[in-house]
């Protein structure tokens, strides 16, 4: 029945706006993150993206996810000479998080996941009409 595969595209897609979700929740944990030794690198913002496979067993393309990797843009400097982190310089490499990036990501994580699971209510509803009739 095509009912239960449309339920099993849906719960992938939750679940690739859940590993979305927990890699903003690392970025915003992590954003004041520096380094612990002089010069050292600060916390880099991680970067997640999906793509479409066929999945054989569903005869369905799915979404999963493809790569987490790491955003390579520049760290803003910041003179803190007391900071362990500070180079010769007294400069502080920060980390290259931005909260308002990560709570729109988030807004749209949240928009994915609430419209799958709306596919997966209807999808239960009319699997319930479905078993109601055969009774």
């Amino acid at each position: 029945m095509d009912l239960d595969k449309a339920m099993t595209i849906s719960a992938r897609g939750m679940e690739v706006e859940t590993a979305r979700l927990r890699i903003i929740a690392e970025n915003l944990a992590n954003q004041d993150s520096t380094g612990s030794t002089p010069g050292a690198e600060a916390y880099r913002r991680k970067t997640i993206t999906f793509e479409n496979r066929m999945d054989q067993t569903l005869g369905a393309e799915t979404v999963r996810v493809k790569k987490i990797g790491t955003d390579k843009s520049d760290q803003q400097l910041r003179f803190d000479p007391s900071n362990p982190a500070a180079n010769k310089d007294g400069y502080v490499k920060l980390p290259n998080v931005n909260s308002f990036v990560e709570m729109m990501d988030m807004r749209e994580a949240e928009r994915g996941y609430s419209a799958n699971m709306a596919v997966m209510q209807a999808t239960t509803s009319m699997l319930n009409r479905t078993i109601g009739l055969l009774k």
